[in-house]
């Protein structure tokens, strides 16, 4: 009789909780026997362990071999479990030493001809298995995703053989190592936005406090090249953020690339997307979009043609900065804090409040278009902003090029550090304590506060929402204190575009 145990980790959403792999070998007729809520994939792994084990020139031992993943409460799938089952086989048996199994932990997909081959979600396995003090063994193709948790121990190895003889101590496994860095193209540019000062000075509050923005206007003012000049105003993620931002990537089931580390993400989904796009699910469940752009940007285009399922799924995270999926069972925590951008038309032809007098659409026609957007979604919005067609001299090839992103950033990263110091987070998400510390208005701010709020019919979150942007423009000012000046901008945010009074 014989008994082995192998540690390894399972997948639940960025989690990596420990699974204990336990292999016994008993007498009676030979068979493979798996349990402890395998999956599918999991329960074929008897077959490819078997082929790998004798392509290695190892025995497969001809006994009644059970093997239980451990907790069996927790559901297991995938194939990052066959590397540890051949383990805890080869050590049962006794063709390898089961002592050098602890210490260390174990993931893997195996070949039939003994291969490593890489599995998803290594990233949130190597930061779980360095808090539990061990070492992880991962396949070669995913050390360089392995080698981004440079506080952690991680080696890799590219066959069952190879795995066996670092055990062994016949040759010394490699530490994983981050992928050679390749030039990656830089972000879009705001010295190519020609006009539009407004709308700039926007994308510039709503960077330096994290605020969320939704641009209306007419087809081609430039909504979507503002847009996508935002991540280039952002300073770069921290460690922590960027090991964020890759676990997600790294359980999505498309990978992290090591090359835009961090990088902040931009995610521009196709308004066609569905809510489970949006929100993330399937079995198990896996991120969606918003998650996806954790720490980064979720650019939502054409806003108002989106389904009002999926865009309701965005009020909680835009709270909370986390979603929770359910499915068939299971749920899966994911985080969510990103800073959205929304852009839509005034109207449904687009050119309501254009000067051209061509908008045809009737009043009716207009609140309808409007009303496909909730107002808790939009008093989620920190910021609207209407635009306006730009003139053609504007647009003139000879003319002066503006403000440049890295001029911009140097603002923005100046108040972003006056926020962290004086509350440890950015205006955006200051909570009520927060608010009552942080924006503080004097007399005469407080009077234009509520005459605002009469007038425009604010509800409470949509004031506070008008402070935390009041501070920011403040940040921006490098003002002690929110000036009458700086909230009565605030307030120009809130005004609704034409058409919006639904």
């Amino acid at each position: 009789m014989g008994l082995a145990l192998v540690h390894s980790r399972a997948r639940a959403g960025v989690a990596a909780p420990p699974v204990q792999v336990e292999v016994h070998l008993s007498g009676g007729l030979p068979s493979t026997q798996i349990v402890g809520l395998p999956a599918a994939a999991v329960r074929e792994s008897r077959d490819r362990v078997r082929a790998a084990i004798l392509c290695a020139q190892f025995e497969y031992p001809q006994r009644r071999i059970t093997i239980n993943l451990a907790p069996a409460d927790l559901p297991k799938d995938g194939g990052r479990f066959d590397l540890p089952i051949a383990l805890g086989i080869l050590a049962a048996s006794g063709q390898i030493d089961r002592d050098a199994l602890a210490g260390c932990e174990f993931l893997g997909e195996l070949g039939l001809t003994g291969e490593l081959r890489p599995v998803d979600g290594v990233l949130p396995a190597v930061l779980a298995a360095a808090r539990d003090g061990r070492r992880l063994v991962v396949p070669a193709g995913s050390g360089a995703e392995a080698a981004l948790a440079r506080q952690a121990e991680a080696y890799v190895a590219r066959t069952l053989l190879e795995t066996c003889a670092g055990l062994d101590g016949r040759t010394a496994l490699p530490r994983a190592e981050a992928g050679t860095d390749a030039a990656t193209a830089p972000p879009p540019d705001m010295a190519d936005v020609r006009g539009q000062a407004q709308a700039r000075r926007a994308l510039e509050i709503a960077a330096a406090g994290g605020h969320h923005l939704l641009m209306s206007g007419p087809p081609g003012c430039g909504k979507t090249l503002l847009a996508s000049r935002l991540p280039g105003l952002l300073p770069e993620a921290s460690e922590a953020e960027a090991l964020e931002t890759a676990a997600v990537a790294s359980i999505s089931g498309r990978g992290f690339d090591p090359r835009h580390w961090r990088q902040r993400p931009w995610r521009t989904p196709h308004h066609g997307a569905s809510a489970v796009a949006l929100a993330g699910g399937g079995s198990p469940p896996r991120p969606g979009e918003i998650s996806l752009a954790h720490n980064g940007v979720l650019f939502l285009d054409e806003l108002p043609e989106w389904s009002r399922a999926a865009l309701e799924v965005l009020r909680e995270p835009l709270e909370s900065g986390r979603i929770t999926v359910s499915r068939a069972g299971r749920s899966a925590e994911f985080p969510a804090r990103f800073q959205l951008v929304a852009a839509m038309n005034p109207c449904p032809c687009g050119w309501a409040g254009d000067p051209s007098a061509r908008c045809r659409c009737t009043p009716d026609r207009i609140r309808q278009y409007w009303s496909r957007l909730s107002g808790p979604l939009l008093d989620r919005i920190d910021l609207h902003l209407a635009m306006a067609r730009l003139p053609p001299q504007a647009l003139r090839a000879d003319a002066p090029p503006g403000e440049s992103s890295a001029a911009i950033r140097q603002r923005v990263h100046a108040a972003r550090l006056c926020q962290l110091e004086r509350g440890g987070q950015l205006n955006a998400r200051l909570d009520a304590p927060g608010l009552a510390h942080a924006c503080r208005l004097d007399p005469a701010g407080q009077q234009l506060l509520e005459q605002a709020a009469d007038r425009l019919q604010l509800t409470a979150r949509s004031l506070h929402r008008v402070l935390r942007v009041a501070r920011t423009i403040a940040d921006l000012d490098d003002a002690a204190a929110i000036a009458t000046a700086h909230l009565a901008e605030a307030l120009g945010y809130r005004t609704p575009p034409p058409g919006a009074d639904h």
